[in-house]
């Protein structure tokens, strides 16, 4: 699903040049469920921003499914991104003047989607993470946790093939953590490609890889050992 041959990004800072990423060589096969870890400054955000197509690099190549990611101007970007991949954030980046339902009927919007067919499938959506009651709720009536279902499901309406999240578990308490991390792990099963950077050890052993970075270079990339049944916790 996704290959990554020396990848190379650095970022200018006024008369010097900082350079991020240094060679990443990187494969993920279609339905892993893969974390990414670093410390600040590692290039781990930088490397999600690539993959997501939110962001160019300078040397080396991206192919997601087969095609190759480079110099596509933002049109064609934004049509990439709307095929293949599903966004979540840490802070959720919800609509505040929109409603539960409203959030994560917008992608739809972007297809042209009739009002009355993409709010139906919202409603299968906001059902799928267990908010199905709350559809008509503002995003300042809902708890942290509850942002982030509704979150997901506006990552899953367009059917991406790709969910790259970016903290999702940071700004929520332990037991919220793992109630969004099953979801993300149910969405895994369904055959869908899911990429979590975390600095979050618990959450990271939840996944089925994890990749570390450092000073941007992979560190070391290996299967996390299964030392509890976070399922049953929640």
């Amino acid at each position: 699903m996704i290959t990554i041959q020396n990848i190379h990004k650095s970022y200018n800072m006024g008369t010097n040049s900082l350079h991020v990423l240094k060679g990443i060589d990187l494969e993920i096969e279609k339905g892993e469920l893969v974390s990414i870890m670093g410390s600040s400054g590692s290039g781990k955000s930088t490397l999600l921003n690539i993959l997501g197509i939110l962001d160019n690099y300078d040397k080396g190549e991206y192919r997601l499914d087969g095609k190759l990611i480079a110099g596509l101007s933002e049109t064609k970007a934004a049509l990439m991104r709307n095929e293949y991949i599903g966004f979540v954030f840490q802070s959720f980046n919800l609509i505040s003047f929109k409603n539960a339902l409203e959030n994560v009927a917008l992608p739809l919007y972007y297809k042209n989607i009739s009002r009355k067919k993409r709010n139906k499938i919202a409603m299968e959506y906001l059902d799928k993470v267990g908010l199905l009651d709350w559809a008509e709720h503002m995003p300042n009536e809902l708890s942290g946790g509850q942002k982030q279902r509704v979150a997901i499901a506006r990552s899953l309406i367009a059917n991406p093939k790709v969910i790259l999240a970016d903290e999702p578990t940071g700004a929520l308490d332990t037991a919220t953590s793992y109630e969004v991390m099953d979801i993300l792990k149910t969405i895994n099963h369904e055959g869908i490609t899911v990429i979590i950077v975390t600095h979050e050890t618990d959450i990271s052993r939840m996944t089925r890889r994890v990749i570390k970075l450092k000073d941007g270079a992979i560190e070391a990339d290996y299967i996390p050992e299964t030392i509890r049944d976070y399922a049953k916790v929640v």
